[in-house]
């Protein structure tokens, strides 16, 4: 969608950015000095060694690097890893690991330009399932699910941002600023959500309006919902933004069978 689509008053991604990761969990630095190798179901390979709070090594097909990397204890024995890479600065990958299951997904966002999207969504989502190598696979496999249709909850990131998201289908949810510098605006954008155990989910969305898609993890076991943004700023500049929220579920849509969303 081009530049002059947008309503004169629409806000950039670094106009609500700040001070959305205020409620968000800490990073820790359990996985320093530990390595996984994860194989994953389209052939993809990929090797992480943790050297540091904020540093991983990675090997993937053949090619390697030392690179930023953050690390979140979401519940027990699950980890938010997100990576940023030097030499792709319009990429990065995040990959949620349940150490105990060997269940692995990564979310690998891309940027891409206005001709390449062609209409889409700017910013890009790569979803694959996968395992970590040697462990004892149990759980179930992390897969797109539709159990959020229906689901109005606040996410509350800050006393300074509240949003209000709806799950409208498989494929899209609505969502509007009750508290925060985009008061009164809101939009339906293209979503994407997977299970990944009991009461946990990664929930996506890519904007249309603005170059800019999130990933967030849900605990729906703890109403703690943390995630990041990738996009590009006003000045042109691209940023992989922090976010955490406390989530109230509102409200819960039941539909008649045969009158169920897409």
């Amino acid at each position: 969608m081009s530049e002059q689509a947008r309503p004169a008053d629409w806000k950039n991604y670094d106009d609500f950015a700040a001070g959305i990761d205020h409620n968000r969990l800490p990073t820790t630095d359990e996985l320093i000095g530990k390595d996984f190798a994860i194989s994953f179901k389209d052939g993809r390979k990929l090797a992480l060694k943790f050297t540091a709070r904020d540093k991983v090594d990675w090997q993937e097909n053949g090619q390697s690097g030392s690179d930023w990397c953050e690390v979140i204890n979401l519940a027990p024995n699950t980890y938010f890893i997100d990576m940023v890479f030097a030499d792709r600065p319009k990429d990065a990958d995040t990959v949620i690991i349940n150490v105990s299951t060997g269940r692995v997904l990564s979310i690998y966002a891309h940027i891409r330009s206005v001709e390449e999207a062609a209409g889409d969504p700017q910013v890009e989502q790569i979803f694959r399932p996968g395992t970590l190598d040697g462990a004892e696979i149990s759980g179930p496999e992390p897969a797109e699910t539709r159990d959020l249709i229906g689901l109005r909850a606040h996410y509350t990131y800050s006393p300074n941002h509240v949003y209000e998201h709806t799950y409208l289908s498989s494929t899209r949810y609505a969502w509007q600023n009750l508290v925060g510098v985009q008061r009164g605006h809101g939009d339906v954008d293209l979503a994407t959500t997977y299970k990944f155990d009991e009461g946990q989910y990664i929930f996506t969305f890519r904007e249309y309006l603005i170059p800019v898609a999130s990933t967030f993890f849900h605990d729906f076991n703890e109403m703690r919902s943390t995630g990041k943004f990738l996009g590009i700023e006003g000045d042109g500049s691209i940023a992989n933004n922090p976010a955490g929220a406390f989530i109230r579920k509102a409200s819960m849509t039941y539909y008649l069978p045969g009158q169920e969303p897409v």
